[in-house]
């Protein structure tokens, strides 16, 4: 490849469910079991056995019919029973703090995050380290604060660089000991202003001249107009090996972690790692649930003073979850989920836009999810798509194979072939959501979101029903979609 020449990158594959076509492993189990069942019948009464047929045929085509993302009928029906589910017992709405009726009167955050417990410990450095409990399934999160690099002016070579730099710590991470999953969160906002006006404003002179002094008010107050703050965190979400170990030793053996993870960052296009406290960590929190609370952390910041915020105060005073939007403390939020990877090859910047900050919209977070696997659940994995992609190109023979089916096995071919070099494999998904300031916001939020997933050349859709989860899942706390599912990794991917 000439060095002129922007590298591409793609190659990027749904599993494949095992089973005949889209029905899965269950479908393809009850179209065979329908099939005999059916011919038994048939002994007995031709009548019953023509109802056997066509019950038969409507439930197998509950699993065959899918969404462009691979979810069929069951999937669908899952989420809208678990919203009038929740819908009835109230779960939609939520209320704290000293009038309500929760225990200790407290702005505790809710729903998936009202089972995290907040503890400190402190990393070889000697640095306070935040590290979050997932009581309810025993897993450890460590958040990660980032300074990224931009692209702007910086040469394709030094860029290629860094992103071998980031594929490498993806894949060193399968050897991470009990690691669930990864995540970096892109949050993005308007400057606040306050950094700027403290710089700024002592500096002028009594006596300095009425249009200097209007020029330099005038930058100070178009400031938060103008300009945007870009904040980046990685979360590392583990499981201990044993499962009666102390929170606080496995919060200290987290942290002695810290050092190693940091540097594979920071060869990937990060000028500074830093582990958050639990004050940063609820920060964070908090400004996400009401935007309006980040200029006065900033302005506490500025002044050199800690916030002093708690865990069990970092969630909102009123929460209303609907089918498609999420109310919490005067702000509207809207969630979208991923459905399709980009088809083709793309350039490193194909995210750029998606990343970039939003003019109308009070705050932005772009949440992408990894999940390395074992070298022998990768192995396992690739191996069977190549069989599955290998069964349907040559399933009409040869001379009648569609250029879409030979694609698909050159693709798998080449990803076995990567894996079977030592390359790692990673499943990945993207969540992104907004915050704006009324609810008529949304639909002009939602526009600029579809323009910007068009040119990163990928899918995504609302998360209808599950608003509250996909808000939560985008907050920089560890929570991985799939560690939140009921239904086991088996049963889905057999679905």
């Amino acid at each position: 490849m000439p060095a002129d020449t922007p590298r591409t990158y793609g190659n990027w594959r749904r599993p494949r469910p095992p089973g005949l076509g889209s029905l899965g492993l269950i479908g393809t189990g009850v179209m065979l079991g329908g099939i005999v069942l059916s011919l038994l019948v048939s002994l007995i009464s031709v009548r019953a056995a023509a109802v056997t047929v066509v019950l038969v045929a409507l439930l197998t085509g509950a699993f065959a019919l899918r969404t462009p993302d691979g979810r069929n009928v069951f999937n669908t029906l899952g989420v809208r029973m678990g919203w009038s589910l929740r819908r009835s017992r109230g779960s939609t709405v939520y209320v704290s703090g000293p009038l309500s009726r929760r225990p200790g009167g407290r702005f505790a955050p809710p729903g998936l995050l009202a089972k995290v417990a907040m503890l400190e410990t402190r990393d070889p450095s000697g640095r306070r380290v935040g590290v979050l409990h997932h009581q309810g399934r025993n897993l450890y999160t460590l958040v990660l604060g980032c300074e990224a690099e931009g692209i702007s002016l910086v040469d394709t070579d030094q860029v290629d660089r860094w992103v071998g730099g980031w594929g490498g710590w993806l894949a060193r991470l399968a050897q991470e000991p009990g690691l669930r999953g990864a995540a970096v969160v892109v949050e993005t906002a308007p400057e606040s202003g306050v950094r700027l006006a403290a710089e700024v404003l002592p500096r002028i002179l009594d006596e300095a001249p009425p249009l200097s002094r209007s020029v330099l008010e005038e930058v100070v107050n178009a400031n938060p107009v103008t300009a945007s703050e870009t904040k980046v965190y990685v979360t590392l979400t583990y499981q201990p090996p044993r499962a009666r170990q102390r929170p606080a030793a496995v919060a200290g053996q987290l942290a002695d972690r810290i050092p190693g993870l940091a540097a594979g960052l920071v060869g990937a296009g990060t000028t500074a790692v830093v582990p958050l406290t639990p004050v940063d960590i609820a920060e964070s929190v908090r400004a996400a649930f009401e935007p309006a609370v980040a200029s006065r952390i900033a302005a506490a910041h500025e002044d050199g003073e800690d916030t002093g915020l708690e865990w069990a105060d970092a969630g909102p005073a009123v929460a209303l979850e609907t089918p498609d939007h999420y109310e919490h403390d005067a702000s509207y939020s809207r969630s979208w989920l991923l459905s399709l990877a980009p088809r083709g090859a793309v350039y490193s910047s194909v995210l750029r836009e998606l990343l970039m900050p939003t003019q109308d919209i009070r705050r932005k977070r772009i949440a992408l999810f990894y999940r390395p696997l074992p070298q022998a659940t990768a192995a396992r994995l690739v191996e069977a798509d190549r069989r599955a992609a290998l069964f349907k190109a040559s399933s009409n023979g040869k001379k009648q194979m569609n250029a879409r089916a030979q694609a698909e096995l050159t693709a798998a071919e080449q990803t076995a072939q990567e894996e079977a070099s030592g390359a790692g494999l990673v499943e990945f998904s993207i969540m992104a959501t907004v915050t704006v300031d009324t609810e008529l916001q949304l639909n002009r939020a939602e526009s600029l979101i579809k323009e910007q997933q068009a040119s990163a050349r990928i899918q995504l859709r609302p998360a209808r029903r599950t608003q509250a989860s996909a808000f939560t899942c985008t907050l920089p706390v560890g929570l991985l979609p799939w560690e939140l599912t009921l239904v086991p990794q088996q049963i889905r991917d057999a679905l």
